[in-house]
């Protein structure tokens, strides 16, 4: 597989001009440019291979959206390179856009007072879509996303769930090979949220689209994304896939055993005892430390085992310790950033 989404070592610097109070000192600033540089995005280097859904994860103010600009060339990198289907953004950006889709869950690229057929229309004039290939499209569209109901309703009429799922038949009416998504679910119900990740995964399947994905719903991540990215305070502190990122962060998996009769010694071991309530035990381990059969194993001397449960730790969970640092990998403890094949 080749890439086809490159960051090497991007950043942007915003210059932030200082904060001015009463009139006098306001008309100065329009002839000072006193302020500050704040970084959001401070030497992120990925790649992601063609046809991969690639989560893109980090707090508000992390630098999410801004790497996303600028991989689709809406802002330029203050340093640093980017390539998008081998092209840079910033020097071809008529050819980039010819190569991808982009969905703002916050915004939406259809005209506000006009149906969204002609919407549709527009865009296919735009990137010289034939009528033939847009009516195709459009039932396509219809077939995956349901928008058929709603095609001659006006844009500012739809609800949130139909205005996001005419924005990624948007997005796609050019069959770009990468999409972009920014929170294509904020502020749906489960329902739609179902819909669009269905959508999402069958459009990766059946037309290798390479989809890259930021979010703050989980389930998103758990339903979608082989491999997740995680950015904060500007860096990029983690790159892999779920379950070492579970283990990079440091979350305990728990395992819950029931004995036929209540222990007698002290359940001592490599793990932290959370609960013992008659012959019900619960612990929490590392599993950086040992396995989970090392564990059951050990469990096993202090008495007959019954039934055993065992819960990796909740992806919230896990995402949280990093954001806060805690068992945050990274930049964060000073360990080296995990690559995907590393």
């Amino acid at each position: 597989m080749q890439p086809i989404i490159e960051a090497h070592e991007l950043r942007k610097r915003f210059r932030v001009a200082r904060a001015r109070r009463g009139l006098l000192d306001t008309v100065r600033g329009l002839f000072s440019n006193e302020g500050r540089d704040v970084i959001a995005v401070d030497g992120v280097s990925f790649a992601i291979d063609e046809g991969s859904i690639v989560g893109y994860l980090g707090p508000n103010g992390a630098g999410k959206s801004t790497t996303i600009k600028m991989l689709t060339g809406i802002l330029h990198p203050t340093s640093g390179e980017v390539r998008v289907a081998g092209l840079s953004p910033q020097r071809r950006r008529k050819d980039v856009a010819r190569k991808i889709g982009v969905v703002f869950g916050q915004r939406t690229q259809l005209w506000w007072d006009l149906p969204v057929r002609d919407s549709l229309e527009l865009l296919a004039a735009m990137y010289h879509v034939s009528r033939t290939e847009l009516q195709s499209a459009i039932r396509a569209f219809d077939e995956t996303l349901e928008i058929g109901a709603f095609l001659d309703v006006p844009v500012r009429k739809l609800s949130l769930g139909q205005r996001m799922r005419a924005d990624l038949a948007a997005a796609l009416l050019h069959r770009p090979p990468v999409v972009f998504l920014d929170e294509p679910t904020i502020g749906l119900d489960v329902v739609a949220k179902a819909n669009i990740r269905r959508f999402l995964r069958e459009i990766n399947r059946t037309r290798g689209v390479t989809i890259l994905l930021t979010t703050h719903d989980m389930d998103d991540i758990q339903h979608l994304c082989s491999r997740v990215l995680v950015i904060n305070h500007g860096r990029l502190v983690f790159d892999g896939d779920l379950d070492r990122l579970r283990a990079s962060a440091g979350a305990p998996t728990v395992i819950t055993v029931e004995y036929a009769a209540p222990p007698v010694q002290p359940l001592t071991g490599p793990w932290t005892l959370v609960k013992l309530d008659g012959p019900t035990a619960t612990v929490a381990f590392d599993r950086t430390a040992c396995t989970a059969g090392d564990v059951i194993n050990r469990l096993g001397q202090f008495g007959e085992l019954r039934d055993i449960h065992m819960s990796e730790p909740e992806i919230e969970s896990v995402i949280e310790r990093i954001y806060t640092g805690a068992g945050a990998p990274g930049a964060t403890t000073g360990l080296p950033v995990p690559g995907p094949t590393d």
